[in-house]
């Protein structure tokens, strides 16, 4: 019986739609008016493709991306309300369906009303399009907005940018020095430094051995964070002009609206700058669609998925204006649904599993893992469906679907404490003071910790105040984000062991990665150091041992007031103090 209802509702649905269409087939006057909407539609959207193409060969698509998403997205609804509009004005005025009345079984019963209804719909779905499109644009703009003020507060950490074309931050912002004599400071030098120019620059750059900064600033305009605003956009009017003038890298003129893009929007230039640690942008020095290439693989956003659902919704909405019953339609698909349902069950498993990695930020892109299966690498992107790993030498990637990654044992390397252990071990002739080799450990913890460094110049080993810091220079991040107190470098001497003294040292990096190089560097250093003060590394010796040891250590201790020197520089870490690691 409930059957029979169903299938009785669904037909009376359908036949709704059967005496609509029977109306536009009898009627001349309606088959013409529908006609010339066909043809205004498709006029629409010819127009509206060639003026979309026309905005992205702007340049206000370059220096204001959004006001011209906003543009091309507003340009829809306006043709089309003004097809829609014209098209009732020309009903009303001519009286095209007085003469012919065909009653249907809803509540519109003449042919007028009926093609009314049709234009409201194409009305309304137009408008609900458009708002599906603002809405992202309006969100997107305000994350920009966001982004912005991110960078505009880096911008005052680093004391300006390297681009800045005048002192801007020393325009925008006084230096007034602390009234009290700073820690790591006598109250002598404080003084000096403050009489002279080059001492107040010194002042300004100090930071304590917490690397905090001393003094404060004082505004000198009403706005600064507007000035810097207006730097930026100067800077990428210099920067979109030597594209298109070929006053650039590639010598040639870069053309705009070109796929692939050959020139950044602003957004694009701003986001490129922030991953380049706020290095000038040059013209030019990419290949066209570089950017686009480089964010391929990176999810959708919210933002991105927002316009599909609010368009879904205005359909629905406009399904039931029709009188459509929406229950009895989910319910004579619903077997439909199911088979789907049964047949996407783990697309859909991967879907949730992937919106709460995404929720709970169990790891994201660019981070280091180790899966429960041994694999070891980098994620290099989430999808709904699968997970990509890349191994840290590139060889091979692991591809392993979302679902499973939820119940997976994985260790996170790079989740919020960023300090992984970089240790050496090392064994040492029995022939040498233990108290002096590790004052010489120490001592090439400390060279290790100033000398270590990757191709830009970066301190890989973590530390309390960076040593750049000491010559007046910015730190390079070495000493940011340190959440527990460290001690470096931390020796240990661990053990005798058959034919040596075996000692390790330690030292924290800033990430996984970074200990491989660390360690390597270590190790030449300590070679060095135990060369020069004649530490010797002891053959595995399993045989008798028939060597002098009289005259061994007549040979090792003629550097011995040398290596005490180094004990009293150095000291020997905390060996000699006792107490748990």
């Amino acid at each position: 019986m409930a059957e029979d209802e169903i299938i009785d509702a669904v037909t009376g649905q359908v036949s709704q739609f059967q005496g609509i269409t029977q109306l536009l087939a009898s009627n001349e006057s309606i088959q013409i008016a529908f006609t010339v909407l066909v043809i205004g539609i498709i006029g629409i959207a010819i127009v509206y493709r060639t003026f979309s193409n026309w905005v992205r060969h702007q340049k206000f698509h370059y220096v204001r991306p959004h006001f011209s998403r906003f543009v091309r997205v507003v340009v829809l609804p306006f043709f089309a309300i003004a097809l829609i509009t014209s098209m009732n004005v020309y009903i009303q005025s001519f009286e095209l369906f007085e003469e012919s009345e065909i009653v249907l079984e809803d509540e519109f019963s003449t042919p007028s009303e009926t093609f009314a209804k049709i234009l409201n719909t194409i009305n309304i779905l137009v408008i609900g399009y458009t708002i599906a499109h603002l809405i992202p644009i309006a969100l997107n703009k305000r994350e920009k907005s966001n982004l912005e003020r991110e960078d505009y507060e880096r911008w005052k950490e680093l004391r300006g940018f390297a681009d800045d074309e005048i002192d801007l931050f020393h325009k925008c912002f006084k230096w007034v020095p602390p009234k009290h004599t700073p820690e790591d400071m006598t109250d002598e030098e404080f003084q000096n430094n403050l009489r002279t120019a080059e001492g107040k620059k010194f002042l300004e750059e100090f930071r304590t051995t917490k690397g905090i900064p001393i003094g404060s600033y004082e505004q000198l305009v009403k706005n600064p964070f507007e000035e810097w605003k207006k730097s930026e956009r100067v800077k990428y009017q210099k920067y979109y002009n030597d594209c298109v003038t070929g006053n650039n890298q590639s010598g040639k003129k870069l053309k705009p609206g070109q796929d692939p893009e050959e020139i950044y929007p602003i957004d694009t230039w701003r986001e490129e700058k922030r991953f380049s640690g706020y290095e000038p942008i040059i013209s030019g020095t990419k290949p066209p669609g570089y950017a686009k290439r480089k964010r391929k693989d990176l999810p959708k956003s919210f933002s991105q998925i927002l316009p599909l659902g609010i368009f879904g919704a205005v359909v629905i909405g406009v399904i039931s204006w029709w009188g459509i019953d929406l229950v009895l339609l989910a319910t004579a698909t619903g077997g439909l649904a199911i088979g789907i349902g049964l047949a996407l069950q783990e697309t859909m498993q991967n879907y949730f599993a992937y919106i709460l990695i995404r929720k709970d930020k169990i790891f994201a892109e660019g981070e280091r893992v180790k899966l429960d299966t041994g694999y070891n690498g980098y994620v290099h992107k989430i999808t709904s469906r699968v997970t990509y790993v890349r191994d840290a030498l590139n060889e091979s990637y692991a591809v392993i679907p979302t679902r499973q990654l939820v119940n997976a044992q994985i260790i996170n390397y790079s989740k919020e404490i960023k300090m992984v252990p970089a240790i050496v071990d090392v064994g040492v002739s029995y022939l040498n003071n233990p108290r002096q080799v590790a004052a010489i450990l120490v001592k090439i913890g400390k060279r290790a910790m100033k000398e270590v460094i990757d191709e830009k110049g970066r301190h890989l080993i973590r530390q309390q105040r960076c040593p750049y810091l000491q010559k007046n220079r910015p730190s390079c991040g070495c000493d940011k984000d340190i959440h527990i107190d460290i001690n470096q470098p931390v020796v240990r001497f661990n053990k005798f062991n058959d034919s040596s003294l075996d000692f390790s040292l330690w030292v924290y990096v800033r990430d996984y990665g970074a200990q491989f190089k660390t360690k390597t560097d270590m190790r030449m250093i300590m070679y060095e150091e135990f060369k020069k003060y004649d530490i010797r590394i002891p053959w595995p010796i399993r045989t008798v041992y028939q060597g002098d040891e009289k005259r061994e250590g007549e040979e090792i201790s003629k550097l011995d007031e040398e290596r005490n020197k180094v004990i009293d520089e150095y000291g020997i870490g905390d060996l000699g103090r006792g107490g748990e690691e």
